[in-house]
């Protein structure tokens, strides 16, 4: 190391070592052997810095401490010459959003400015809807700096020519509370600017208007993720009679029918999202090529089976994560391929078919084998047309496997 250093240090196991050297920003709980470099490690003030060193001394990188998580150590550096001040967290979102600027081009305005570890900010997604900003936090480091990772980000995009009106924080996800923080949601008060009168907005991603509801809408509002596969869904959607199932807000279906289906059913659980896409269905044009209903897709799609025909030749897939452990994996497994199979069932030969998980622990691997053996049990072969992921706003760390989580693909059935 080329400096003295004033933090803790975390000694850590040879594991923890090889995971590090791999590339990955965190340390868990297990790999942690020691505290040192101070009076009394209980007394390490949590989210704090410290330094990661493995018991020959040799030094891995410094990060926040988070004393309740399982994830003890998210690392920010491996540089043992950076200083962990104001200027270098305005080089890191300045790094950040000049790549948006140049990977998104005119989608810049309704975009993801940060997602976490993967611009190297642990826990911290900003998502950007034209005037408004959203955030998460969900490490304790990040949020004991996140008064000034605010104030930085509006004075960067400020120099970009964009007002920002309002912060609005959602920070209710249950792992706040494993890292110490409470769970709350709320505008947050940016210096020198009135609070926002509402917190719904109008965007425009592919030619569709929405109306986003940064307060109750799902994570941050509206999901970035699948701007890309949204167009390509857009692209075969004309002259077809397409189900959109799971469609939340009916993002799927509004860019089918903007597409020029021939007509467009919306299925959701959830009657307040199908009230939300009919109301974007408005907003657009398109009420008279499409239709809403409030079901249950497990449910819908044994009964449009049972009726017999094949009222659809597009059937889109995008439920919500089936999955959010490795320990659920099996299950989620099984209700995957359950939809896949009775979609891949209804549909006729020549018909078209897109389905996605966007859940990190299934794996792509485990994905493409479900869906072989769908395919199988069903008596039908995929032609695959494309091959897709998340939008490149939301960048991938080949490194870090849990930036890897959206898988989308897009068949004929034949």
């Amino acid at each position: 190391m080329k400096q003295e250093r004033i933090y803790p240090r975390a000694i850590i196991t040879k594991k923890g070592i090889r995971w590090v050297e791999n590339g990955h920003p965190w340390i868990y709980e297990q790999e942690v052997i020691r505290m040192e470099n101070v009076d009394d490690p209980e007394a390490i003030e949590n989210g704090s810095l410290v330094d990661a060193v493995g018991e020959n001394g040799k030094y891995l990188g410094t990060g926040f401490i988070s004393r309740k998580s399982k994830i003890r150590v998210r690392l920010l550096s491996h540089n043992a010459n950076d200083r962990f001040d104001e200027a270098f967290w305005t080089r890191r979102i300045r790094y950040a959003l000049d790549y948006r600027k140049v990977v998104m081009g005119d989608d810049f305005a309704c975009s993801r400015l940060i997602f976490g570890e993967a611009d190297g900010f642990p826990g911290l997604t900003v998502d950007r809807f034209e005037n408004l900003l959203v955030t998460e936090v969900l490490s304790i480091g990040t949020e004991k700096i996140k008064d000034m990772l605010y104030r930085i980000l509006v004075s960067e995009l400020e120099k970009d020519g964009v007002t920002v009106d309002g912060l609005y924080e959602r920070n209710e996800a249950a792992i706040r509370e494993l890292e110490g923080m409470e769970k709350y949601k709320g505008w947050y008060a940016l210096r020198g600017k009135e609070l926002p009168a509402s917190a719904v907005t109008e965007i425009v991603e592919n030619g569709v208007r929405y109306e986003v509801d940064v307060e109750n809408g799902q994570k941050t509002g509206f999901f970035l993720d699948q701007k890309y596969n949204r167009a390509a869904v857009a692209r075969i959607a004309k002259g077809r009679k397409v189900l959109d199932c799971f469609t939340h807000t009916g993002s799927f279906a509004l860019n089918a029918a903007m597409g020029g289906a021939e007509h467009v059913t919306a299925v959701d659980i959830s009657a307040t999202a199908i009230e939300m896409a009919r109301k974007n269905a408005e907003r657009n044009g398109l009420t008279e090529r499409m239709d809403f209903v409030v079901a249950d897709v497990f449910d819908l799609l044994p009964t449009l089976i049972e009726k017999g025909g094949h009222p659809y030749d597009f059937i889109i897939l995008d439920p919500p994560a089936f999955t959010k452990s490795r320990k659920t994996v099996k299950n989620a497994e099984k209700g995957y391929k359950e939809i896949n199979l009775r979609a891949l069932r209804l549909l006729p030969r020549g018909g078209y078919f897109a389905t996605a998980s966007c859940s990190h622990f299934m794996p792509s691997e485990e994905f493409v084998k479900m869906l072989k053996s769908a395919a199988l049990d069903a008596g039908v072969e995929l032609k695959q047309i494309e091959a897709r992921q998340q939008a490149p706003d939301h960048p991938i760390l080949w490194n870090v496997p849990e930036t890897d989580y959206l898988k989308f693909y897009l068949f004929q059935v034949v």
